[in-house]
């Protein structure tokens, strides 16, 4: 095919809304008026596609032009054509309008019963119509959709010290020893990690921000703890102590623990940080910076 038998998709793209009002009204000063452009550009870009088409796509008829046959095809792909960028164009709008936008939220699986119901309901009450992607996993499988750009924002423990994230502690959540309400340990009004050096643990899998805890803070203690079990809640970790299994580092249940536990403090005190994380170098939508706006500022007055 030679270089005068088909039309640059660059040059194309600016004309295609010039080809669509073409094809509704065949009056070239009306259509000039209705894209915003003066009436001889519009004439010399329908003159110029002929030429690189290699044949007439209207034909003068009085003051009116008519489609040819080449001219009513393409205005037909042009229609289609902005047809099908027009939904994408209302994304992008929405994302720019923080009143019209979306945020799709990471967040552990513990969050999901009371922080971040609190949070999307305290947004929404100013910011009604934006709309949440909520997505609840381990920590480190949200970090790597925060990296990979699935997710805008990451509510995780530990938050993410890579020089590719920036973040911000939320809260603060203290960890405690649980312990069988029949182990030696249980009459204790506190425990220092040490003394659990030969203790079995039952703990979550890798992956998971409490496991990473677990083992960095076992390590400062000067022990590699020895793991019993494995799993991926916190309750049932608390009842797998329960049973008599093991011993486990666990943040205060929301609800009321099963008995046959023991939960003690630790000495010195331990707590594990929720932050809310982003990546860097990565520009928000206004919607996305309006929540973690909100969600900073809402925790800075519940400390």
């Amino acid at each position: 095919m030679s270089q005068n038998q088909f039309v640059d998709e660059l040059e194309l793209a600016p004309k295609l809304a010039v080809l669509k009002a073409l094809a509704a009204d065949e009056h070239v000063t009306r259509v000039a008026e209705r894209v915003g452009l003066p009436q001889p550009t519009v004439s010399r870009w329908l003159g110029e596609l002929g030429e690189q088409l290699g044949a007439p796509i209207i034909t003068r008829s009085g003051r009116r032009v008519r489609l040819t046959r080449a001219g009513r095809l393409l205005a037909d792909a042009a229609a289609r054509s902005l047809a099908a960028l027009e939904p994408g164009l209302r994304e992008v709008e929405e994302e720019l309008d923080p009143e019209k936008g979306r945020v799709v939220l990471g967040f552990l699986h513990m969050l999901g019963r009371s922080v971040v119901p609190e949070l999307v309901r305290g947004f929404r009450v100013e910011h009604p119509h934006v709309r949440f992607g909520l997505i609840q996993n381990a920590r480190q499988t949200l970090v790597d959709k925060l990296l990979d750009g699935e997710i805008d924002l990451a509510l995780i423990a530990p938050p993410p010290d890579g020089p590719e994230f920036a973040s911000a502690v939320l809260f603060e959540q203290e960890l405690i020893v649980v312990v069988p309400s029949t182990h030696r340990l249980a009459s204790r009004k506190a425990v220092r990690l040490g003394e659990l050096a030969h203790e079995e643990f039952i703990v979550l899998e890798h992956g998971y921000g409490l496991r990473q805890i677990t083992d960095d803070l076992c390590e400062a203690a000067g022990f590699t703890p020895k793991i019993a079990f494995e799993g991926q809640e916190t309750e049932t970790v608390r009842g797998l102590v329960a049973a008599g299994l093991g011993v486990a580092l666990l943040p205060h249940p929301e609800f009321t623990p099963p008995a046959g536990v023991r939960e003690l403090p630790l000495t010195p005190r331990i707590g594990r940080a929720f932050g809310l994380a982003w990546l860097k170098n990565h520009p928000l939508p206004p919607a996305v910076r309006a929540f973690r706006e909100h969600a900073l500022k809402t925790h800075e007055r519940q400390r």
